[in-house]
């Protein structure tokens, strides 16, 4: 079985990365990356946790993604973190991206959560993304 989830978030990236805005947002880098950039001050967007559904039919091989992309914001710049997570939503919301291996039929942002981490301080937004995939192969 291929999985749909690095074809999503490679997907993700591009759409990410071909914005004019978000990039300018997220200090020229626009990820969202695997694991916090080395040495990069916030903010910066990151892959969070995803839970892969089946949604196979007799129509064949399907999935559900529930995902986040987490932003971390510097203390005190909550405000930063919302705005660049505004300008995500809106290029993922009902985004029609091309999947190696897949068909996109459905992305959407399913919720907002902001809060800090308790460690860093560092103030969080947290995109809850939710993604149905269809296999392409036979």
């Amino acid at each position: 079985m291929t999985l749909p989830l690095l074809p999503l978030r490679a997907a993700i990236r591009a759409a990410c990365a071909a914005d004019s805005v978000l990039p300018g947002l997220l200090g020229g880098e626009p990820g969202p990356f695997d694991e916090p950039p080395r040495g990069a001050p916030p903010l910066y967007a990151v892959f969070g946790d995803a839970v892969l559904h089946d949604r196979s039919s007799s129509g064949g091989v399907g999935h559900e993604q529930d995902m986040s992309i987490v932003l971390h914001a510097r203390p005190g710049s909550a405000a930063s973190a919302l705005t660049a997570a505004d300008r995500l939503a809106a290029i993922l919301d009902d985004g029609a991206f091309a999947l190696v291996g897949h068909h996109l039929v459905r992305l959407s942002v399913a919720r907002l959560d902001l809060d800090r981490d308790p460690e860093t301080r560092l103030a969080r937004t947290t995109l809850r993304l939710v993604a149905v995939t269809e296999s392409l192969a036979p």
